[in-house]
């Protein structure tokens, strides 16, 4: 007979068993061994019907195609920049992917982008040994200026954004702070110094609490509270 043995949004370790039986199906982070279903890596328990998958609680961010970024300038090359994703790879911007004006050969890029630029970028192929290509040219997609940004556990992001962009939202009326989510992470946010200090706090405690019920209730209670 089987038996689920967890629960939604229970948090489980390496080698925990999550259900028996053949009744249940293993997923992302799960794995079967024999009648039991395993947790492969520390996460978040999700059960959708019979299947079973973790949500990682730590892990370094994989660059996919689509996906909307927020990195920074490392490099000048001749043929475009080289850009930091927060991840093992870095990233390339080429030069008919960041601007539409006509580039002279051997110009100086730094009129365009210079090192420590910040940027939201969309990610336009990866490879298979993971070379990475971007693209400035899209909606929102552009240099950032002024504001600080902070990084958060990539598998976070979803419920710092949450559905439909509720979350993020809220805590943008809530301070007043202009943020922008990064796929990668990566969190640019812009106000003043105190508006800037409120966003973060509160950014930082949704990706404490994230794996907690009736997170956007007490967010809410939260910012009232502040």
């Amino acid at each position: 007979m089987s038996e689920l043995i967890v629960k939604e949004k229970e948090v489980v370790s390496p080698g925990e068993t999550l259900a028996t039986g053949l009744e249940y199906l293993p997923s992302y982070g799960t794995y079967r061994e024999g009648e039991n279903i395993r947790a492969q890596k520390l996460g978040v328990v999700h059960i959708d019907g019979k299947v079973i998958k973790l949500i990682p609680l730590k892990g370094k961010y994989m660059p996919k195609k689509n996906d909307v970024i927020i990195g920074k300038v490392t490099g000048i090359l001749f043929s475009g920049w080289r850009i930091d994703l927060d991840c093992a790879w870095e990233a390339m911007l080429g030069l008919k992917d960041a601007t539409s004006d006509f580039i002279e050969k051997g110009a100086d890029l730094r009129q365009y982008f210079d090192i420590g630029d910040c940027m939201m970028c969309s990610i336009t192929n990866v490879t298979s040994q993971k070379l990475t290509d971007l693209s400035l040219k899209g909606p929102g997609l552009r240099r950032l200026e002024g504001g600080r940004t902070i990084k958060i556990n990539t598998h976070k992001v979803p419920r710092v954004i949450g559905k439909g962009g509720s979350m993020i939202s809220m805590v943008t009326n809530a301070t007043g702070a202009r943020i922008l989510v990064g796929q990668n992470g990566t969190i640019w946010v812009q106000g003043t110094p105190e508006q800037e200090l409120k966003a973060i706090e509160a950014i930082k405690k949704i990706e404490a609490e994230a794996h907690t019920g009736g997170l956007t209730e007490k967010m809410k209670a939260w910012l009232e509270g502040k």
